[in-house]
């Protein structure tokens, strides 16, 4: 049961906890990091500069609500995921550091405000992703599209990639942001069914898998991509079994990452993979037909995004060349 939590009316003399939905939750033991997974803290002129113009212009990125590891590298780098459509998830998956409850409503104005973002900060690939927003009648398509459009009339050299939400019982949605093309369409699987009821329980394995084969049916030019997190204790064969799925699906790009529990009362880390069986996961992925694959302890959906385009396209030309 998910206690869902009316943001709108909490006072701010009176916050509320982050996250209500996870409070009753008895707190989990948090492995210590091993040397692999250490990361420096964010200090660089560059980190700051874009901080600012995150701020400056009142958007929400998922380095920030996700407390990604590698927020200082691609700050100073000008690489930042937006996320669009607030800061609150109306899901409450247990891996998620994300708050929960009701959305404000959508800002018309922020589709302009990333658009100039991305075109203040110069970049020449971007990731925009979304919370959940199962509150609302197309699940926030058009909110994505508008984004689309929003950005490449500011900045038209920019190549975009999407992060979506799974569109869960949203009919038309996802066909409405494919025609809006995206360079890059991704959607997480998160992890193996098998643990999908204490980790994503909101959401439906083979649902996911269908939207992003779907991706492929409606438009064969858009690469396609997907993520998952291990050390939510999967077992290899799970994995395996996985990356023949999205490969049905014919999903061209695939990132593995160490799961890192943001919270004692989030989901606890079962075992920090090593370095060797992520090295593995990406070679057999690669034998398996993917264009790429990115599998490392600190991979993550969007890391190093503009710089793995470039090897799609890459990869791409070389496999067409070779038919």
């Amino acid at each position: 049961m998910v206690t869902v939590l009316d943001t709108r009316k909490v006072a701010e003399a009176s916050p509320r906890p982050r996250h209500p939905e996870k409070a009753h939750r008895p707190d989990t033991e948090v492995l210590p990091k091993p040397d692999w997974i250490r990361v420096k803290a964010p200090v660089t002129p560059g980190y700051f500069e874009t901080r600012e113009i995150v701020k400056s212009n009142k958007l929400v990125t998922v380095c920030e609500e996700a407390g990604c590891p590698n927020i200082g590298g691609c700050w100073d780098k000008k690489h930042a995921t937006f996320m669009i459509m607030g800061g609150i998830c109306t899901r409450a998956c247990s891996f998620c550091n994300v708050a929960t409850g009701l959305p404000h409503a959508l800002d018309p104005e922020e589709p302009a405000s990333v658009g100039r973002a991305v075109a203040k900060m110069g970049l020449s690939h971007v990731v925009i992703t979304s919370v959940d927003r199962d509150d609302l009648p197309d699940g926030g398509a058009e909110h994505f599209v508008q984004t689309i459009r929003a950005i490449r009339a500011a900045a038209p050299g920019t190549t975009i990639e999407i992060l979506t939400p799974d569109f869960l019982r949203k009919p038309g949605a996802l066909e409405r942001v494919v025609e809006a093309k995206p360079d890059v369409f991704n959607h997480n699987l998160e992890t193996v069914p098998r643990n999908y009821l204490t980790v994503r329980p909101g959401a439906r394995y083979f649902h996911s898998i269908r939207l992003l084969q779907r991706v492929k049916e409606l438009d064969p030019t858009i690469f396609t991509k997907s993520g998952i997190m291990v050390g939510l204790g999967e077992e290899r064969n799970e994995i395996l079994q996985l990356m023949d799925d999205l490969r049905s699906a014919d999903v061209d790009f695939m990132t593995i990452g160490q799961y890192l529990q943001p919270t004692r009362k989030h989901h606890p880390v079962i075992r920090y993979v090593t370095p060797e069986e992520f090295t593995s996961f990406e070679t057999v992925g690669k034998t398996k037909g993917f264009l790429l694959v990115a599998s490392s302890p600190l991979t993550r959906s969007s890391h190093h995004a503009g710089e793995d385009f470039e090897r799609l396209k890459a990869a791409r030309l070389a496999k067409q060349a070779a038919a």
